[in-house]
């Protein structure tokens, strides 16, 4: 039996959850894609899925042999598309999944003005403020802000994202504005859902403290802070803030403007909030589609551009 169509057969059901929508993508009688399992599986000598009251899942065995085949179609397009020249206009279907913040103010301009230049591709923005599995949910580039990437996943990194601490004056007004880190955690915090533990990180460096061109290492201090509210969406803990409901720890590119009209005050400015890094992960470095790899370098290049 044909492996690449095997393979080919073996990623359609996962992507779409079950034989049946399978055999309708790919055209063909639901008895050949069940034929075309049970080849795979007497291959790998291993059962490959297993049926949960909702959906097809992968076995441990399944995702190694989901990975190879993927592998085993990357090869085959790269040879049905050797004769395609590389100077082609980039082209199709991107599926990114993003958070709404992020969404609304990074990616919002750059997919505006990447799509006027490349008209023949399509973006798919889904917008999740939790980690989506690429193949299942068929993503093609998932932006991650985070401290912990998972170590097994294929990212490039974008860049970092710093953040501030803020408060409304009539936060502050109320309940007095503390005059050093530690008094944190004696004010009402408003915290990140994924933010890790709720201990607020950062480093300062004394004036005085670089002699002879030789760079002190950064005094990093932390402390606890808790709150009545936490949120998966920082664009709710900004709110909130300038509603007057607590401190928050917010991306700096999002509350400059709030700065200036003193809506929000900025807490401790000779501090500097442990960073976040913005990642982009996808499935496969090789045999790229140009119009990704495309989106991904100049992406690359659009958040160095940009005061985050």
């Amino acid at each position: 039996m044909d492996r690449i169509k095997a393979a080919q057969v073996f990623i359609a059901i996962v992507e779409q959850g079950s034989m049946v929508k399978a055999a309708e993508a790919l055209d063909i009688s639901r008895s050949m894609v069940t034929r075309y399992l049970s080849e795979m599986e007497q291959w790998a000598g291993s059962r490959l899925l297993y049926r949960s009251t909702r959906r097809l899942g992968l076995t441990d065995a399944g995702e190694k042999v989901l990975a190879g085949c993927y592998k085993l179609q990357e090869i085959e397009q790269e040879v049905k598309f050797s004769s395609v020249k590389e100077t082609s206009s980039p082209k199709g279907l991107l599926r990114i999944s993003t958070s709404q913040f992020f969404a609304e103010q990074v990616l919002s301009p750059f997919t505006q003005d990447y799509l006027l230049r490349y008209p023949q591709v399509t973006i798919d923005m889904q917008i999740s403020n939790h980690s989506v599995n690429l193949v299942e949910e068929r993503i093609d580039l998932a932006i991650r802000i985070t401290d912990d990437l998972d170590p097994n996943v294929i990212a490039k990194k974008f860049g970092q994202l710093n953040s501030v601490v803020c408060a409304s004056p009539s936060y502050l007004n109320q309940r007095g504005n503390p005059q050093q880190i530690a008094h944190l955690q004696h004010h009402n915090c408003l915290t990140y859902s994924y933010y890790g533990s709720n201990v607020w990180q950062f480093s300062h460096e004394k004036k005085g403290e670089r002699e002879e061109g030789v760079e002190r290492a950064e005094k990093i201090k932390s402390v606890q802070v808790s709150g009545n509210l936490s949120a998966n969406d920082p664009a709710v803990l900004l709110r909130s803030s300038l509603l007057g409901l607590g401190i928050s720890l917010q991306p700096k590119y999002a509350t400059m403007s709030y700065f200036d009209s003193q809506q929000l005050i900025q807490l401790f400015p000779e501090y500097t909030p442990k960073p976040l890094t913005i990642y982009g992960v996808y499935k496969s470095r090789e045999y790229m589609p140009k119009a990704m790899r495309v989106l991904i370098d100049e992406l690359a290049l659009y958040i160095e551009s940009l005061d985050l």
